[in-house]
């Protein structure tokens, strides 16, 4: 048995070995045929080296012409053949994209080139798609109708739908593209898209906070959790770019607190195992917390004074720390330096750090900067306003010494036009180290508007307009609006047209049409029509400050039921005295201040205007009208709640003993003064004489007046205060709302205008205090700006008539 085991052992061995040489055998078999085969090969590349190309010959292609696939061969008739050169042709003519497979042969000396094309895209579509529109994915997408079809191309733009679909939290979303063929190698491309459910947010976990708690923080971010009642809000489902944003937010409000050292340790999102939530966790290290110790200016400029400086900076020994003010203290420092004189300044903040002490000292060097000219303004985003429209508006031009004050208000300037929703200014390196680029980057917002309003009174009346207007005519920011007035107290239609740069200079011209009819029977016992026109233009006198003129003629028909006039026992006097028609001309101006720091929505600074307008240039009327708004802005200790002031005076005073006109007297009330209506204060006709069925003999007696009837009054003084502050409502809803009290007066007529009342008529004319308070939300809805107005009464006369709400909505387009 001994022996049989043994012999089995010495078989299984040489097996083994046979087995091994067996394949050394065949690898140094093989290993000859491939040398055999590169000789020969060597030898037929040796043979082809000594041909000479005769002919080059291209077969298969349809739509592309021979003479373009030679073209990109880098070898020609004439040359000798090269298999280096006929590998690179190859390689190029796959990188054109053309061709979806290439040949080569070579017939003595001719080289045949065998091409198979790419076919041609006919259509593009998208099947499936409900959370994101076709032309959304266009404007990502490369591939198109007549573009060469490639395999490469589809799957880069199909990464790119992928991309966009995870930026709107769609995770789960399978997209496969298929290919239909069509005659002509043509094809259509088809994506037929999965969306998936949205990705949202199961939860946002702040670990490592100490001096703030987890909910004040999560305030902070933009990311919320997925919850039932955030049905309208898109930022509870997963965006990398706004975790990146969070994790900013979070480093800001700790840096803005005294936390110099903080930092996101790290920040994760796990996607829960049925991918349909994200977990996300951001580590802080807040570090200690830190006061502004010393405080310091340096400066070698002789013009500037270094304590006069030190006032400006935003940081008191002792406070907290916040890294916010460092930004605004270089702002500060450079205006003032700029108003000196030096339009190039370099300051830089020097930040020591006192650990043992938990102190901040601050040093800030201001120098003259190198000298840097404007190389190039470059403005993007302008898809409808003509570029002249931006370009005029910049008080710098290419070539200019760079002045960023004057850079500074050029984008107010053009933010001042309203025809953007977004005006952004940066700065890039020129082409040399002397030199910059400006560049001003716009988004487009509707400037025309369509617009309606209606008002609620406290007589249940209502009221509402029509206008259609543009802004920004056929982008070159002129202004046309045609409007209609309906309502059961007045009519209007006028057309208004205005061009900004008239012959191309800094000069405004316009015009007004108007027509309108307006129903004062049951405030003041009377209509008017008025028809006139209106020649307007207007210059700058300075940065802030500017002049209109003006000229208008009109002819004011005061009507009356003619069963009262000529007058008549039951005759309110007062009103016949004006019934008729009298043209007035009148000449006037608009002297204009604005020292805002946003024409738009102004947060600092104030703005004053004079109107006055004399009536007495030919026509039969004659009157002095002077009228004067002030403005006043400030935000207070939250960056979005701002605090405003408004003062509203005007007087009117007549000539040659004349009185005033009903029609020309001030009226207030409505939008003017919230919490009364359209005329609803100031000097009002409470009786009047009347004889009973119009029976001379009987004697008058004192008839009321429903609600009385308004005169107006030559002067009124109204001023605002007034609160806007967010909502809480995430900000992309567009809803602020504010607090506000109003108070003023209408009244004092002369004699003259009193002269026709027949005693014992009652008028009540006196400046006592009317106010009222409330509370005004706005809501920049989807088709257009709605306001709503809520008021109560402070002060009034019992004659007054007051309104409690009042709303008005618009559309833009």
């Amino acid at each position: 048995m001994d022996i049989v085991l043994q012999n089995f052992s010495i078989l299984s061995t040489l097996g083994r070995t046979a087995r091994v040489l067996f394949a050394c055998v065949c690898v140094f078999g093989a290993v000859l045929t491939g040398a055999e085969t590169a000789v020969a090969q060597s030898r037929i590349d040796a043979t082809l080296t000594d041909t000479i190309i005769q002919n080059i010959v291209v077969r298969g292609n349809e739509r592309i012409e021979s003479e373009t696939v030679r073209s990109y061969m880098s070898i020609d008739i004439g040359d000798r053949y090269s298999s280096a050169e006929m590998d690179r042709t190859l390689k190029t003519l796959f990188a054109t994209g053309l061709f979806a497979d290439v040949k080569f042969s070579i017939d003595g000396s001719t080289i045949y080139v065998d091409v198979v094309e790419n076919p041609i895209i006919n259509r593009v579509l998208f099947e499936g798609n409900k959370a994101i529109k076709e032309e959304d994915f266009f404007k990502e997408v490369q591939l198109r109708p007549r573009i060469v079809y490639t395999q490469a191309r589809v799957q880069a733009d199909l990464q790119r739908m992928i991309e966009l679909y995870r930026r709107k939290g769609r995770y789960g979303a399978t997209i496969i593209p298929k290919v239909i063929k069509l005659p002509q190698n043509r094809v259509d491309l088809v994506f037929e898209i999965s969306e998936g459910p949205k990705t949202g947010i199961g939860k946002i976990s702040i670990l490592g906070n100490k001096a703030f708690g987890e909910r004040k923080l999560q305030k902070i971010i933009v990311t919320d959790q997925s919850r039932w009642w955030n049905i309208l809000s898109s930022n509870d489902n997963y965006d990398p770019d706004r975790v990146i944003y969070d994790k900013e937010q979070i480093r800001k409000f700790y840096e803005s607190h005294g936390y110099a050292d903080f930092r996101v340790a790290s920040t994760s999102a796990e996607l829960s195992p049925d991918r349909k939530s994200f977990y996300i966790t951001h580590v802080l290290d807040e570090g200690p917390q830190y006061r502004v110790g010393e405080i310091e200016v340096e400066t070698a400029l002789d013009e500037l004074n270094p304590e006069a400086l030190k006032k400006l900076v935003r940081f008191k020994p002792g406070q907290i720390y916040n890294a916010d003010n460092i930004e605004k203290t270089i702002d500060s420092l450079t205006f003032v330096a700029g108003s000196a004189g030096f339009a190039f300044v370099d300051i830089r903040p020097r930040i020591e750090r006192d650990r043992e002490k938990n102190l901040i000292n601050l040093t800030f060097r201001v120098d003259e900067g190198p000298r840097v000219y404007i190389e190039r303004i470059n403005i993007t985003g302008n898809t409808r306003t003509l570029e002249r429209v931006i370009r005029r508006e910049f008080m710098v031009a290419e070539g200019d010494s760079y002045n960023k004050i004057k850079l500074d208000r050029s984008k107010r300037r053009v933010n001042a036009l309203g025809f953007f929703e977004e005006v952004e200014l940066e700065e890039e390196p020129g082409s040399t180290r002397d030199q910059t680029v400006v560049s001003l980057k716009v988004k487009e917002k509707p400037t025309g508007e369509f617009s309606f309003g209606i008002g609620f009174s406290s007589q249940d009346r209502v009221a509402g307009d029509l206008s259609i207007s543009e802004r920004n005519l056929l982008g070159r920011g002129q202004f046309l609006r045609l409007r209609i007035q309906g309502s059961n107290r007045r009519q209007q239609i006028d057309i208004s047209f205005t061009e900004p740069y008239l012959f191309g200079r800094s000069l405004v011209g316009g015009f007004d049409l108007f027509r309108t009819l307006t129903d004062y029977e049951k405030e003041a016992g009377y209509r008017l029509e008025s028809t006139g026109l209106s020649l307007r233009t207007g210059f700058p006198l300075n940065d802030s400050a500017r002049i209109a003129l003006r000229y208008t003629i009109k002819a004011d028909d005061i009507q009356v039921n003619p069963l009262l006039c000529p007058q008549g026992p039951a005759t309110p006097s007062y009103i016949c005295q004006d019934v008729g028609t009298r043209t007035t001309s009148t000449a006037g101006y608009t002297y204009y201040v604005d020292k805002r720091n946003d024409p738009v929505k102004p947060s600092r600074g104030w703005d004053f205007r004079l109107n006055q307008d004399f009536a007495g240039v030919g026509g039969d009327v004659n009157y002095l009208r002077s009228e004067n708004i002030m403005n006043w802005y400030r935000r207070l200790y939250f960056n979005n709640v701002i605090a405003s002031a408004t003062l509203k005076t005007g007087y009117i005073a007549t000539f040659k003993d004349d009185g005033l006109r009903l029609s020309d007297r001030f009226r207030k009330g409505g939008q003017t003064f919230r919490g009364f209506e359209q005329s609803g204060i100031g000097p009002r006709v409470t009786h009047f004489l009347s004889n009973h069925d119009n029976d001379v003999s009987t004697p008058p007696i004192l008839v009321p007046l429903k609600n009385g009837n308004s005169l107006g009054g030559r002067f009124y003084s109204i001023g605002t205060l007034e609160v806007s502050f967010p909502t809480g409502l995430p900000e992309e809803y567009g809803v602020l709302a504010s607090v506000f009290t109003e108070f003023g007066t209408v009244g004092v007529l002369e004699d003259e205008d009193l002269q026709n009342f027949a005693n014992p008529e009652v008028v009540s004319d006196d400046l006592s205090l009317r106010a009222s308070a409330g509370v005004s939300i706005f809501w920049d809805s989807p088709f257009g700006p709605i306001r709503l107005d809520f008021s109560k009464i402070l002060a009034k006369e019992d004659y007054d008539q007051t309104e409690s709400f009042r709303f008005s909505a618009g559309t833009r387009f």
